[in-house]
């Protein structure tokens, strides 16, 4: 069902009253072919619905109609030809075609309806032609004169129209070759909003000669008009590799034969293969010379003779003079480059309507007369003059810039549109590179800017060229615009003096850096590119998150960029894409650490992988990221690839020696890692001591891990000789001093202890775990109030610290008493609610994100908390089975239906507050106080329900409460969750002791000695058990609960954290 035809059809429908057959071509571009898949037939009138209206008036004004249509003819041709040339291109080409049909009626019609239909422009469909014939020639004679008719060459454009009627293909040459007279026609039209009338046609009244004539005329002008349209689409797409051979096919058909057009392309197409072929020269600012490259001194011997004759048209000339200027500025002749450019000039070239291929000379035009001036050494007189000449060349620098951005616009409307067959089938468009003086085009104008410290107006500029609709051919210098925006503002623009894309600068960015350029001054006659625009679109509100958001665009295109072929011929773009690749995430290393977003970081630099092959740099990159999110299985295996690839760099395996030490409690990989620093020996310099201070913290946590006493001795001595040679090497560092002292701590060699401690005091005074080590060594020295005062001391320092107020807890506690211990506890309740609360969302703000709390142990006010969810409570050691016990816990807890409180953040956060209520717990419970002891507990529960700390507890207060049944189950319970658990241990066995069981009680016992040799309760506890069987073993176990009790901290030293 065909829609309805216009009004204004209609009425010409009912004038078909002339008996004139014609034939209609419409020649429109192909994107028009493709969308419109149907020719309305309407009153005999074949119309191109619904975007041609075809007038025809006879020589007296009157409007006339025609009767049969004899067929439609529909032909496209390149969008440049019929987009970008100009008026009198477009008359040219209807001149042609008159030529070519002789003695017909020609009707050119600019269709001035809708301004859109679809995506289609009406203005872009071009021309219509209407040949006519009359209806009184005979089919015989039209067959009798079938073989004068001129044939449609197949490789002209009309060659690939199709008939919209079919039996009609041949019908366009007898019309063109035979037509009458009879009647005076003539063609009206508008062509660029002007009227323009064409009569006085030749005519052919039955002379043979004439018509053979007439024909090859016809022939000659349309190849002339295909020769030039292919010449100015060459030139426009930067295709020099074709010119040559135009030019032979220009000379070869005899035109341009009066002036030297075909010379002056095969300079321009000479000099841009000499260019192409010396890019790093030019990129280095290398100076051509005429000896070393023929192109260069064939073309511009060339280019002298085209200028010396003077037989070009101006327009040609214009392009000569900018092609000089162009040859002069490579050889580093800036004033003569300076001089050609302002003899050129620039207002044909700026005038809209031009071919593609002058808007790009345009463009060069203007930067290199930038370049050039910009190059040019100051006179003493020229100094005066230097802020004009820099306005000037800043000038020339945006309007070179929206030149090149609007040509690079309509190069990717034509290439689009001339490619869209080849895309259907399967077939890219050809790739587009960036010349040196296109590149320049584009950048010089914000790197001028940034060389004056014109911050503010460099990034308006940036952003100006960013939101210009990109076309393929700017997807690497977009690349880089963003990339140098982002940089930009991460350097050079704080959060406070930040301003938005579409706000203009603060006031004291403008008084700082003065007037900009306008804008609209360097548009003159030349439309300005197109921009983005629309509704809704987001806009960044700080100066981090636009530069996020443009390193992850960069870090998109780089991604797809990327050379993944380990090919040997693919090395150089592979290393220029693993460049870019590199700018671009080290900027988005920047930005994202400034936010802590060291997760998104992760994430990207794995999208990096895929082309990093033995790329050291992006594997660190992603291993540091991957620490700092808390991904610590992951680092390790990515430092070890690291360590792989560069194995002569002792900084990597001790990165992997600090995760699996610090974070994984992997002590033999952490000691592997580290004999890889000791045997580089030497070669390892400053890093050497570090290795020997990794082995010595590994040997020493396995010493507090085994089981065994001979073991648990042989770890310690290790430790020590690895401490004690890492001192040796390095006795300047507080680190290796400070671990040394808590080595000589863990064995009880309290008074050997003070002295290295104290050196570590002298490089370090402010340091909190030496203060805490001060402290211990105080208490097990039996001074409780030195002890206190340090302690004081250290939180005057660092008041958030959890790990010191645990400690001054029981100090007060065995000073001052409980009361005063409850106290402190209060204090770390609202401590903890001040800095953690946050972390508790409300129970009708389920889904709500809450940020997590920053990471501990990170900074001099962030916690320190000693009691990690996988650190035993009671020793304080970060043994494996209490990390198995901790995870076990939390497990267990998730499921229980007693945790239905919502929790978010770090499980370190909410162990810290479950060890806050059992410390409050323990001291109500020293005050006989169980009614606030079980409220403490149940608080504690509501947190963690199977925590093996709470069951003890429980078990206490069932204890003390005479249920030695509960009592005993609870503990159990807690022993089941916890098997190393010395406390647990302890009360288990003196509870079994007490209710007259003590060969059991005496086994629970042994396992707790055997569990922590230094725990002296359970030797006393033992000493007892035994004792009540009548062994002679009890005194021994006594004396050595007394020998140790004698050097025994307030807390555990192990609460101390030990990591590299």
């Amino acid at each position: 069902m065909l829609p309805p035809a216009p009004r204004s059809l209609q009425r010409l429908g009912e004038l078909c009253v002339v008996d004139v057959p014609i034939v209609v071509l419409v020649i429109v571009p192909q994107h028009v072919v493709d969308q419109v898949d149907q020719v309305l037939l309407f009153h005999g009138l074949a119309v191109f619905a619904p975007f041609l209206f075809v007038h025809m008036c006879d020589g007296r004004g009157q409007l006339q109609a025609v009767q049969q249509v004899v067929a439609v003819v529909v032909v496209h041709l390149e969008v440049m030809q019929l987009q970008l040339l100009g008026a009198h291109v477009r008359l040219r080409l209807v001149n042609h075609a008159f030529q070519m049909f002789h003695d017909v009626i020609l009707v050119l019609h600019h269709v001035p309806v809708e301004p859109h239909v679809g995506p289609v422009a009406l203005g872009d469909l071009g021309v219509v032609v209407v040949v006519l014939r009359s209806g009184r020639q005979q089919a015989a004679e039209q067959e009798k004169h079938d073989h004068r008719a001129a044939p449609v060459s197949p490789q002209h454009p009309l060659s690939h129209g199709r008939a919209a009627l079919p039996g009609h293909g041949s019908l366009l040459a007898h019309c063109a070759a035979r037509c009458c007279s009879r009647h005076t026609w003539q063609a009206v039209g508008t062509v660029e909003g002007e009227e323009w009338r064409l009569s006085d046609r030749l005519s052919v009244r039955g002379d043979p000669a004439a018509g053979a004539s007439g024909e090859m005329s016809a022939r000659l002008s349309f190849s002339q008009y295909r020769l030039e349209a292919e010449l100015e689409r060459c030139r426009g797409e930067c295709q020099w590799d074709k010119i040559p051979g135009l030019v032979e096919q220009l000379a070869s058909a005899r035109i341009h034969e009066d002036d030297d057009y075909g010379t002056l392309l095969l300079a321009e197409a000479l000099l841009e293969e000499s260019l192409a072929e010396n890019a790093a020269q030019l990129q280095s600012s290398t100076a051509l010379e005429d000896h070393d490259q023929p192109k260069l001194s064939k073309a511009k011997d060339l280019l002298n003779s085209v200028l010396n004759r003077g037989k070009l048209q101006p327009r040609h000339m214009t392009e000569a003079l900018v092609l000089l200027a162009k040859l002069h500025y490579v050889q580093g002749r800036y004033r003569d480059a300076q001089g050609m450019c302002a003899r050129a000039g620039t207002e044909e070239l700026a005038s809209d309507g031009q071919p593609l291929y002058q808007v790009r000379l345009l463009a060069e035009a203007f930067v290199i007369k930038g370049l050039s001036l910009e190059r040019q050494a100051m006179s003493a007189a020229s100094r005066i003059r230097l802020s004009e000449r820099e306005e000037e060349c800043l000038s020339c620098y945006l309007r070179a810039c929206d030149a090149e951005l609007l040509y690079l616009q309509e190069l990717d409307k034509v290439a689009g549109s001339s490619h869209g067959k080849s895309a259907k089938g399967g077939v890219p468009a050809p790739e587009f590179d960036l010349s040196f003086f296109q590149q320049a085009a584009l950048q010089s104008a914000y790197l001028c800017l940034l060389r004056k410290g014109h911050v503010a107006q460099a990034a308006q500029q940036l952003r100006q060229v960013l939101r210009a609709v990109d076309t393929r051919a700017s997807q690497g210098f977009r690349k880089a615009a963003a990339r140098k925006l982002a940089e930009v503002l991460l350097s050079r623009v704080s959060e406070d003096s930040y301003w938005g894309p579409l706000t203009p600068p603060c006031p004291d960015w403008l008084e700082r850096e003065g007037r900009p350029v306008p804008r609209d001054s360097c548009y003159s006659a030349l439309r300005p590119p197109q921009q983005f625009s629309g509704d809704n679109l987001f806009c960044p509100q700080a100066a981090v998150e636009e530069a996020v958001l443009l390193l992850l665009i960069g870090e998109s295109m780089a991604n797809r960029d990327a050379v993944i072929s380990r090919a040997p011929e693919q090395q150089e773009s592979r290393s220029a894409s693993l460049q870019d690749a590199s700018s671009v995430y080290d900027l988005l290393t920047v930005a994202m650490a400034r936010r802590g977003q060291y997760g998104m970081l992760s994430e990207c630099l794995e999208r990096a992988m895929k082309f990093s092959f033995n790329e050291f740099h992006l594997w660190y990159q992603l291993g540091l990221s991957l620490m700092a999110c808390g991904k610590a299985a992951g680092a390790v295996s990515v430092l070890r690839e690291c360590a792989r690839m560069k194995p002569e760099d002792p900084t990597v395996p001790l990165l992997a020696a600090k995760v699996c030490i610090g974070q994984l409690h992997w002590l033999e990989e952490g000691e592997a890692f580290a004999r890889t620093v000791l045997e580089m020996g030497d070669q390892a310099a400053e890093f050497l001591p570090r290795a020997h201070l990794a082995v010595g913290l590994c040997f020493s946590l396995q010493a507090t891990d085994a089981s065994l006493k001979d073991r648990r001795d042989d770890f310690n001595r290790r430790a020590l000789e690895s401490l004690q040679k890492a001192h040796a090497l390095d006795p300047d560092d507080p680190q290796i001093a400070f671990y040394l002292a808590l080595q000589l701590a863990l064995v009880r060699q309290v008074s050997a202890a003070m002295e290295p401690l104290q050196k570590a005091l002298s490089l370090r005074g402010d340091d909190l775990h030496s203060l805490h080590l001060l402290a211990l060594l105080f208490s097990a020295q039996k001074h409780h109030q030195l002890a206190l005062d340090t302690v004081s001391l250290a939180l005057s320092q660092h008041p958030d610290s959890f790990s010191l107020l645990f400690t001054k807890v029981k100090l007060e506690e065995v000073l001052l008493g409980p009361e005063v211990a409850l106290q402190t506890c209060e204090h770390m309740l609202q401590l903890w609610q001040s800095l953690y609360d946050g972390t508790r969302t409300s129970e009708g703000d389920d889904g709500s994100s809450v940020p997590e709390p920053a990471p501990l142990s990170r900074g001099a006010s962030g916690l320190y908390l000693t009691l990690p969810d996988f650190q035993d409570p009671e020793t304080g050691s970060q043994r494996a089975p209490s990390i198995a016990a901790s995870r076990l816990e939390q497990a267990m807890s998730e499921m229980s239906a007693h945790s239905s409180m919502q929790r978010h953040g770090p499980a370190r956060v909410w162990s810290t507050l479950e060890h806050i209520w059992l410390q409050a717990a323990e001291l109500f419970v020293a005050q006989r106080r169980l009614r606030e002891a079980t409220q403490c507990v149940q608080e504690a529960g509501g947190l963690f329900p199977a925590s093996h700390s709470m069951l003890l507890l429980r078990g206490r207060l069932a204890e003390l409460r005479g249920a030695d049944s509960e009592a005993k189950t609870l503990y159990d319970e807690a022993l089941t969750i916890h098997p190393q658990g010395v406390r647990i241990l302890l009360h288990l066995g003196q509870l079994l002791v007490r209710t007259g069981r003590p060969g059991l009680g005496e086994k629970v016992l042994r396992d707790a000695v055997q569990a922590q040799s230094m725990a002296h309760e359970a030797w006393s506890s033992l000493g007892e058990a035994l004792q009540a069987r009548g062994s002679s073993q009890a005194p021994d176990c006594f004396l050595m609960a007394l020998e140790l009790e004698a050097s025994c901290p307030i807390v555990p030293f192990t609460v101390i954290p030990r990591q590299l």
